[in-house]
């Protein structure tokens, strides 16, 4: 089998990385060549890091691999974002591994467990110690009334329940009253029999960027955290909808947001919309479902290859990729 590591100097590249006796503790991913490897060629166990297929998608070894290099994501994409987080790199792949045939919850569960880990490795730390601390308003603006909390939009008609995420001024990041009012939503919703659809919009023109980054590092314990998930996590109650779950998305979808609209049974986006997974720069990886609700609509190749790279995908590549299952106009909330 025709396979090539990408090595890297581990005394250059992080010292962390370096074992004992010379030995690599990791390297960062490798390739396969599906073009010239033997169509009989059997792979064993698969490493402890990302192994991707560059070629013939129809090898019958493509199946086995993390991901194959697709368009728009890009080889290069992928060794450059992979290279700045090589363990949560690792993590995630081992992680989508482990996930598929598994039940929901249990999938959440363990998304969550690997999240918590990463919490703690020196990538998520470094990318919090270069964030810093939230910028300061300037003196005079420090007397004003900080920008309220986001909230949650619920009507009622007839067996349709209908949501809105209402945090527009911050591109309806997902901030914590949002993700407890996401939460008690589908969680109301669990008890109501007589709901039989559930709409999902947001206000603006921003479906979602994500978790709101000031919220990162607020707390430390990782295991706390994991708690905490584990108790308030919106995709444990959105997962229990996925059949009446209707979302539309507009703009931008990233991180948290794509990840909870991922488990509707119907998603469809404006013609403008892009998805992005950007949590592998921050040294983690999806922790809000999307390890779960992402590959069950494209699959845990192309789920890897969003996360592993961190690329932006547009509308008509998400509706090819069966991200999203139409592109249409709707009146905006």
């Amino acid at each position: 089998m025709q396979v090539t590591e990408l090595l890297v100097d581990p005394s250059v590249a992080d010292p962390g990385l370096a074992g004992s006796g010379g030995h690599d503790l990791l390297q960062p991913l490798g390739f396969v060549d599906l073009d010239t490897c033997p169509h009989d060629t059997r792979l064993g166990a698969l490493p402890p890091f990302p192994l991707i297929g560059l070629g013939d998608p129809a090898h019958p070894l493509a199946g086995v691999l993390d991901a194959l290099v697709e368009g728009p994501v890009s080889a290069e994409a992928l060794v450059r974002q992979t290279l700045r987080a090589p363990r949560a790199a690792a993590v995630v792949v081992q992680l989508l591994r482990s996930l598929e045939g598994l039940a929901v919850d249990r999938a959440l569960r363990l998304e969550s467990m690997c999240y918590g880990l990463l919490q703690g490795s020196a990538e998520h730390q470094e990318w919090l110690a270069a964030r810093g601390a939230p910028v300061r308003a300037p003196a005079p603006m420090r007397d004003q009334v900080p920008a309220p909390a986001g909230t949650l939009e619920i009507q009622r008609q007839g067996s349709m329940l209908q949501l809105a995420i209402n945090r527009p001024w911050a591109h309806n990041a997902i901030d914590c009253p949002l993700r407890d009012q996401l939460f008690e939503a589908f969680t109301i919703a669990t008890l109501d029999s007589e709901v039989r659809s559930i709409n999902l919009r947001s206000v603006g023109p921003t479906f979602s960027v994500g978790a709101d980054l000031d919220e990162f590092g607020t707390t430390r314990d990782p295991a706390t955290a994991h708690l905490i998930r584990s108790l308030t996590l919106p995709a444990l109650a959105i997962a229990r909808h996925t059949g009446i779950l209707d979302v539309h998305v507009q703009g931008a979808c990233v991180g948290s947001g794509l990840e909870m609209a991922a488990f509707a049974g119907r998603v469809t986006a404006s013609a403008r919309a892009w998805f992005q997974l950007p949590e592998l720069a921050m040294g983690l990886i999806p922790g809000a479902g999307g390890c779960v609700s992402v590959p069950r609509r494209i699959g845990r190749q192309r789920a890897a290859l969003m996360i592993l790279s961190g690329r932006r995908i547009n509308a008509p590549t998400a509706l090819r990729w069966g991200l999203i299952d139409a592109i249409q106009e709707l009146e905006r909330v």
